[in-house]
């Protein structure tokens, strides 16, 4: 299995809090520049440097209890990841009616249907220490995905209200009317999946082939799992903005097969 071959320690050792505090002297260069350029972000970064500590310092305790035999708790964890998710895209397209539960129903058909598939096809142990990160990722793409195609439709649909309202006195179905900006939104969602994939390795290593080499596994074995990872998102954005655009465009148009009345405000 692609993931069994993962080393356990990097190369050069493990990386102790000694090797952290001495990393932030990159953060406090970056605060100088901020500061030295009167950019005013030396707060947000001493906050980001603080939260992202605090945080990953406790999914790391977390992980581990789970890791070392409580692997029935994984879905748990799973599920607190979409719920994170799903509030975030939420609250980034709250413009949207009912963003909260288009979010919600995008990245947990994204996660079920890639997890689902790699796990059925034994390309992926089911074991959580495969699971959990590889969920992770997927989750993470898909949260994107689906604020973007939210915000997207919601803005386009709004921006060319006319033409839409002209597409249903026609007596076009909502779906009909909003077909040229649903694909729109679908397009722009999926384009930066389908241009990593083409660039990757070419621009960049990126982070799961970065981490096995780092953790001493062999460069094909790591160009293995990258691969998948890099399919697994490509499906995974793809279910998510599928979803995602359908549902959105559903919640912008009445039953009655109108512009919902927030959208028929907007100035046109």
């Amino acid at each position: 299995m692609l993931l069994a071959s993962t080393a356990s320690s990097l190369v050069s050792g493990p990386v102790t809090f000694g090797d952290i505090a001495l990393s932030l002297f990159l953060v406090l260069l970056a605060a100088a520049i901020s500061r030295w350029q009167r950019v005013g972000l030396e707060r947000d970064m001493a906050v980001a440097t603080l939260r992202s500590f605090v945080q990953l310092l406790a999914v790391g305790y977390v992980l581990e209890f789970v890791f070392t035999g409580h692997g029935w708790l994984t879905p748990l964890v799973l599920a607190v990841m979409v719920a994170t998710a799903a509030l975030t895209s939420g609250a980034r397209a709250r413009r949207v009616p009912g963003s909260r539960r288009v979010a919600a129903a995008s990245v947990s058909v994204a996660t079920a249907a890639t997890l689902g598939v790699l796990a059925a096809a034994r390309i992926v142990p089911v074991s959580p220490r495969a699971i959990v990160p590889l969920g992770s990722m997927v989750i993470t793409a898909a949260m994107n995905t689906t604020s973007l195609v939210m915000t997207r439709l919601h803005d386009d649909l709004a921006a060319n209200r006319r033409e839409v309202e002209a597409r249903l006195s026609l007596a076009q179905s909502s779906h009909q009317a909003a077909l040229p900006w649903l694909r729109a939104s679908l397009r722009s969602a999926m384009l930066p999946s389908v241009d990593q994939t083409k660039v990757v390795g070419l621009v960049a290593l990126p982070g799961a082939m970065t981490g096995m080499i780092l953790a001493g596994a062999s460069p094909l074995a790591a160009i293995r799992l990258q691969l998948v990872v890099m399919y697994m998102l490509l499906g995974g954005n793809a279910f998510a903005a599928l979803v995602a655009s359908t549902l959105t465009a559903h919640r912008l148009f009445t039953p009655a097969h109108q512009l919902v009345r927030q959208l028929r405000r907007t100035p046109g």
